[in-house]
């Protein structure tokens, strides 16, 4: 590109608007499996015809390379500032080296926690927990690839229970009010939005759900990072009043997304009988909008997410099931290495050639190392 200034973007035009527009692509080609529904859908063409009418009226011509006169100067994207609410590092959902909002709504508790286990000279470990030791090693089922499903569920309900535990305030929108939008047949109380749910009633909610739509437990993780960019971007907050919506919309984002088989929203419907598909496609576009349509979740963000996840569970003795490792398992083990220590090897020796492809002029020469 040189010293040529090319965009397709106007220096005016709104940051939010270019990445949607991008992340609605990925989200209309994401979500085949499963459909986003017939609103979402239309939110998807409206969203992209809306930002070609915006972008055309602030170039003062449709033709970008149209003659007559010298065309509208055009910011690079690389050139473009984010304001300060936008920076992605500040946003644990999009940067790998933000921590998650989970882990800083925790850390009260398990400090008060510590510090009562102190006082009254409690451990606090487990007295079942058990330690490898030079005779037997101790392994959980759960790898970042493959996490234990019941385990996983557990640890993502744990954090949203810190989320309504420990928020800031209470800033909500309609479409997630339970009052507004109930989910049962049931009257929902008065007094709702004064009762914080505690960690078993939401992980029976979550399980139901993963249980009836066979979902895996890459999704709850993929849930949990919706969640918290839907907070950070809506600049709301989870509380008893909506967060079994958000849930339930952040969950059937991620199925869509992640599955290969997504559930459809009249799947959802059969679980939750007293609830309408309109009311769930509407959920799914503001979900989506809210979003700005960035759905992407880089594998950088995802490790995170599982690791911080693991750390959580162990702040708060929420143990991984682990089995002695046995003989067979170790065999596996050493030959899953193998394999990849090999394909390592192939990998560096095809980018040793391709380096040392301009020394061929001259020769390659390696001397012995002396050691004295």
């Amino acid at each position: 590109m040189g010293n040529t200034v090319t965009c397709c973007v106007s220096p005016g035009a709104s940051p939010k608007m270019g990445r949607a527009r991008g992340a609605a692509v990925g989200a209309a080609a994401g979500g085949g499996g499963g459909g986003l529904g017939a609103a979402a859908a239309g939110a998807l063409e409206r969203r992209g015809t809306a930002y070609r009418e915006i972008t055309e009226a602030e170039s003062g011509d449709s033709d970008p390379g149209g003659g007559g006169g010298e065309g509208p100067h055009l910011q690079h994207i690389s050139d473009r500032e984010f304001p300060d609410d936008l920076a992605l590092e500040s946003n644990p959902s999009d940067h790998p080296g933000a921590s998650p909002i989970f882990l800083s709504k925790s850390q009260p508790d398990v400090r008060e926690k510590r510090k009562s286990n102190h006082i009254n000279h409690v451990s606090p470990g487990q007295l079942t927990k058990k330690y490898s030791s030079c005779s037997t090693i101790f392994l959980d089922d759960s790898t970042v690839s493959q996490p234990n499903l019941r385990s996983t569920i557990k640890c993502v309900t744990l954090a949203i229970y810190y989320h309504i535990k420990n928020r800031d305030s209470d800033r909500s929108l309609d479409i997630f009010d339970e009052k507004s939008h109930p989910l049962t047949r049931e009257e929902v109380p008065d007094d709702y939005y004064k009762h914080d749910p505690d960690h078993k009633h939401i992980y029976r909610f979550v399980r139901t759900l993963f249980s009836a739509a066979q979902l895996t437990a890459e999704c709850a993780i993929v849930t949990l990072v919706y969640l918290e960019r839907l907070l950070t971007y809506a600049e709301i907050d989870i509380c008893p009043s909506n967060w079994k919506r958000i849930v339930l919309g952040a969950i059937l984002l991620a199925s869509k997304v992640w599955d290969d088989q997504a559930v459809w929203n009249v799947d959802y419907c059969q679980i939750l009988k007293d609830i309408t598909v309109e009311d769930m496609n509407e959920m799914e576009r503001h979900f989506l909008e809210l979003l700005q349509f960035n759905i992407n979740v880089p594998a950088s963000v995802y490790a995170k997410y599982y690791f911080d996840l693991r750390s959580l569970a162990d702040d708060n003795n929420l143990n991984f099931l682990l089995e002695p490792l046995s003989k067979e398992r170790a065999q596996k083990l050493e030959a899953i290495s193998r394999l990849c220590e090999d394909k390592y090897k192939d990998l560096s020796k095809a980018a040793m050639r391709r380096s040392f492809s301009a020394d061929n002029l001259v020769g390659i020469r390696r001397c012995n190392a002396i050691l004295s």
